[in-house]
């Protein structure tokens, strides 16, 4: 398997919940200019799918996906035989056991089940095709939205809440699994996100890859859990974009379809409105404390090293804010890797 170095970077998993506003930016797309962004983002499909929730799930030729209108990618070839090397630990995923005791907590079940997505429900792509959620109008008028639900990592602001796990290195890889819920959002103009972030660089010139998912009302119009990925190569100033928004990005799976609905999820963290805290969940909305069943947890957290191989990431350090609100607990251990158990209720007694 061939292997990219990321550079020197920083290993996150956060969850946030913020408060969007849009007040000082124009809104104001010409007819024009969506008619002909939405000409180049949908590429001509193979077969559409209808998805309940409503969205249109359009199944395009590998070769045809957006990420290809980048001219460094032009004439791109999709290798599609499997890579000759794994990493040692992927050959023992399935030797695990299903759970063991982590102090007074019990650890998640070693269990992997397949993501479903709602339009699923409804038919599936073709071999050789890859599903692509089809922009509409809306989605290009939000654009300064998207940009604004994502957050940065040099912007720990007032306004957003974060719950995050980090570490330093220099990583070939990273991977993690994170159970699903659907936070609840009280205020439409709030959203929630959890995900795995990766960045490279100085602040001022910052590289990120992330993935994971979120609830943004704002963003989608409801309040459904959806999958994501970001990027940015020039700390979110003209680089980058959500899922296949733009060039950039290639995809292989013909089963997820990036921004698509995705069933019950994880993850949530929440904003202060009015000098008080809204009752916006992270994750099922216990505290970590509750454990397994109950709170919500990530686990699995590995990074690849130089050797080509997935170890359990070292000197991990957290930032919780609002403890009294939301909470996280870390463990550490050699054959699962590392897990957190993290989660709260948003505005109680003791968060005001």
């Amino acid at each position: 398997m061939t292997k990219v170095k990321l550079s020197f970077m920083h290993l996150l998993v956060v969850f946030m919940v913020a408060n969007i506003c849009n007040a000082s930016r124009s809104r104001v797309t010409s007819s024009i200019k969506v008619h002909k962004q939405l000409n180049l983002l949908n590429k001509a499909p193979v077969k559409s799918i209808k998805s309940p929730d409503g969205d249109t799930i359009d199944c395009v030729h590998i070769s045809h996906q957006p990420a290809f209108d980048h001219p460094i990618l032009k004439n791109h070839t999709i290798i599609k035989t499997r890579p000759s090397y794994h990493p040692d630990w992927i050959k023992d995923v399935n030797n695990k056991m299903n759970g063991s005791k982590v102090g007074s907590l019990t650890s998640p079940p070693r269990k992997h089940e397949s993501i479903t997505q709602l339009w699923h429900s409804n038919g599936k792509c073709p071999k050789g095709t890859i599903p692509i959620r089809r922009t509409n109008k809306d989605d290009v008028k939000k654009k300064h939205s998207l940009l604004v639900a994502q957050p940065s990592f040099t912007d720990v602001r007032k306004g957003h809440e974060y719950a995050i796990v980090n570490t330093n290195g220099v990583f070939y890889g990273a991977k993690a699994t994170l159970n699903l819920w659907n936070p609840m959002i009280q205020e439409q103009k709030e959203f929630s996100l959890g995900q795995l972030w990766i960045t490279g660089g100085s602040i001022y010139d910052l590289n990120t890859i992330e993935a994971g998912w979120q609830v943004a009302p704002p963003v989608f119009g409801d309040t459904n859990t959806r999958l994501f990925i970001y990027w940015t190569s020039d700390g979110y100033q003209h680089t980058g974009c959500y899922n296949h928004q733009c060039s950039g990005f290639i995809q292989t799976n013909n089963e997820i379809a990036l921004g698509g609905s995705i069933s019950p999820t994880s993850q949530v963290i929440n904003i202060a409105s009015g000098g008080q805290h809204t009752t916006t969940q992270m994750g099922s909305g216990h505290f970590p404390q509750e454990g397994a069943g109950k709170a919500s947890y990530i686990k699995d957290i590995q990074i690849v090293d130089e050797s080509n191989n997935f170890r359990t990431p070292q000197g991990l350090s957290t930032y919780t804010p609002e403890k009294s609100c939301y909470d996280i607990l870390m463990d550490m251990n050699d054959n699962s890797g590392s897990q957190i158990f993290y989660g709260g209720p948003g505005r109680n007694e003791n968060c005001p």
